[in-house]
């Protein structure tokens, strides 16, 4: 092998060939999330022209071959010659990186496409990618293939002067992505969340495939107080109004929208410029400041508070909170690349002050809705300390005794976090069963007896007065919520390991609600699976398979063939396999199938929906839930 290192091994990657080369550094992945994350790019430049005033529709068809078409009726890109680059604007919109109206020279205030970069990534990750523009009387087209043009733009008609728009239609290239079957649910959370955030806005996503014929309006003339609305269903608001605060300073158009219900979690989302910030940012800290101070304000003013109480505590005033603060920010600056969170100083300021100002009149104006808000905050306050001295106490405890760890645990001898794995298992017969098929070198085996406590319900003090989570916080040795701490994790792999039935089911959403809600971060960084024991056990002539899935099974007897010497046993549970049986199947890394739980940011707020829904008081959303997905079950004991 050649060890020469010179001039002629630098090498230059001109046009769009470097998004080619590496396309996860633009769009993150090239498995499902970065296929959609193109149609994203490309509706995201409709929604610009959205918020600049200028189209009130986008329409988003699945095509019958996984392609996609986006219309707007916007101004239409321009199609005239851009001086500096010599060519069509469009052209030079859908080839060159970082170009576009997005840079200071007047095309938009404020835009979500800050890089510059959607179009032309998503013209070089194309098979092809064809333009439409209506402008001026005209109907302009363009044509380009792999980030190529092969067709420059021309004039194929003419329409009346009064129309405008771009239609976008193009075909993900099959080379590039691992997945390229669009997903309708998908693109249905992320567009219904955009209709929310740009109010009036109408968007409707269309899926022609045959079979799968669908179509989704989403349109929301009261925009994020319609959003709060919506997280809030399934749960009980303790006032009938969304409180919603608009307004304007130094340059940053503010929206926040909120209101509390009967749950303990708070649910805040935040936005700039319509992207979603799940790290938050200064957007956020200006939102929190001002309730709290708003709050503690008017308690004091109205003797809710006596002066020999303490404040209440920003985590007391948003319990039972469901937020929504979109900013508008002409210039923001984002930390990392993702985009993840806000860091424009000024917009703590801002919001501080539009929200404060706003939130005031309301309380004021509303003193039953604010009486509510502060009994809740009050109980919350004194529940937390109850929590809190609970905590102490486990602290405390861990602290003096170094045998801290829960009793029923058996730990690995281990003590690499990166090779060590624990498996939370339902039930003493089947921790016994893992306990004695574990590798003991690496895995530690967690039985919980019964159903764990349905944290969507509880209060903090509830929850630490749990003996099965308090023996998940001990055991995974992170703590939670504000005390989470990822480093002191003492697992690589947490791994959720129930029944393959109804009962079991429902003790795995049990735990993932406890995770999701108290250490989320464990989710975030995929920590999280869980195990698949097989369904069927099947014997014949002194060989043994085993079936995950009724379709696998039937096509083991198509193999084996279909008679009476065939021995097929159901298992209803953990239990009833042997130590060994539950190692091949289940347990031995070699051999076994792991889910690992994922948590997807453009989603964040349709997954708080789901957990509500699902685990939450009210009957009436839940049963819909089921009534809409039954029909995706594949397999369910009854």
């Amino acid at each position: 092998m050649s060890t020469d290192y010179n001039a002629d091994q630098i090498q230059i990657l001109t046009g769009l060939e470097g998004v080619r080369r590496r396309p996860g550094m633009y769009i993150g992945s090239i498995s499902a999330r970065g296929l959609h994350h193109l149609v994203y790019e490309i509706v995201d430049n409709s929604v610009d022209e959205a918020l600049a005033g200028f189209c009130r529709e986008i329409d988003v068809t699945i095509c019958q071959d996984n392609s996609v078409v986006v219309v707007d009726d916007g101004r239409g890109i321009p199609v005239d010659i851009q001086k500096k680059a010599g060519i069509s604007a469009l052209e030079v919109v859908f080839t060159i990186l970082h170009a576009g109206g997005k840079f200071g020279g007047g095309g938009y205030k404020v835009s979500g496409g800050l890089h510059g970069v959607g179009s032309s990534v998503v013209n070089a990750l194309s098979e092809k990618l064809e333009v439409e523009v209506r402008r001026s009387g005209k109907i302009y087209e363009a044509k380009f293939s792999r980030g190529k043009v092969t067709q420059h733009v021309k004039v194929i008609g003419e329409c009346n002067p009064a129309e405008h728009g771009t239609r976008v239609h193009f075909l993900p290239d099959s080379t590039i992505f691992e997945e390229t079957v669009i997903d309708f649910d998908t693109l249905k959370v992320r567009l219904r969340e955009t209709a929310f955030l740009t109010k009036n806005l109408k968007i409707v996503l269309k899926d022609e495939r045959q079979g799968q014929e669908r179509e989704e309006t989403f349109h929301y003339e009261g925009g994020i107080q319609e959003f709060v609305t919506y997280l809030n269903r399934g749960k009980t608001p303790l006032y009938d109004q969304v409180i919603y605060c608009e307004g304007v300073k130094d340059n940053v158009l503010v929206e926040a929208a909120m209101q509390h219900n009967d749950t303990y979690n708070e649910n805040i989302f935040s936005f700039v410029n319509n992207i979603n910030t799940p790290e938050g940012g200064t957007h956020l800290t200006g939102f929190k400041n001002a309730v709290t101070k708003t709050f503690n304000d008017y308690a004091r003013t109205n003797k809710l508070l006596k002066d020999s109480e303490e404040n209440l505590s920003g985590e007391d005033i948003r319990e039972g909170m469901t937020a929504i603060i979109s900013v508008k920010v002409q210039d923001p600056q984002f930390e990392g690349q993702t985009k993840q969170k806000l860091g424009n100083t000024e917009v703590i300021g801002a919001v501080s002050s539009v929200v404060s100002e706003q939130l005031t009149y309301f309380l004021e104006q509303n003193p039953t809705a604010a009486r509510a808000i502060l009994e809740k905050s009050i109980l919350a306050q004194r529940a937390r300390a109850a929590a809190r001295k609970a905590r102490d106490i486990t602290r405390r405890k861990s602290a003096l005794d170094s045998t801290a760890l829960p009793g029923k645990l058996a730990d690995c001898s281990s003590k690499n976090p990166d090779e060590c794995e624990i498996f939370i298992v339902e039930g003493d017969s089947a921790g016994g069963s893992a306990k004695e098929a574990r590798s003991r070198a690496t895995q530690a085996i967690l039985p919980l007896r019964g159903k764990i406590l349905n944290v969507e319900k509880a209060r903090m003090d509830h929850v630490y007065e749990n003996a099965e989570i308090k023996s998940m916080i001990t055991a995974f040795g992170t703590g939670i919520h504000e005390d989470f701490d990822i480093s002191k994790l003492r697992y690589n792999k947490i791994i959720i390991m129930t029944d393959a039935d109804v009962d079991g089911a429902h003790i795995a959403t049990l735990m993932l609600t406890f995770i999701y809600r108290f250490m989320p971060e464990l989710i975030k960084q995929g920590h999280v699976y869980l195990a698949q024991p097989p369904l069927y056990k099947l014997e014949k002539n002194q060989k043994i398979w085993y079936a995950y899935s009724d379709e696998e099974l039937n096509n083991i007897l198509k193999d084996v063939g279909r008679d009476q010497n065939n021995k097929i046993q159901r298992y209803k549970g953990l239990g009833e396999m042997d130590a060994e049986q539950l190692w091949e199947t289940t347990m031995d890394p070699d051999r076994r199938i792991l889910l690992r739980v994922n948590m997807d940011d453009d989603a964040l707020s349709e997954l708080d929906v789901t957990f509500t829904t699902l685990m939450g008081d009210q009957v009436e959303p839940r049963r819909e839930f089921i009534e809409q997905n039954a029909k995706y079950v594949t397999n369910l004991d009854v």
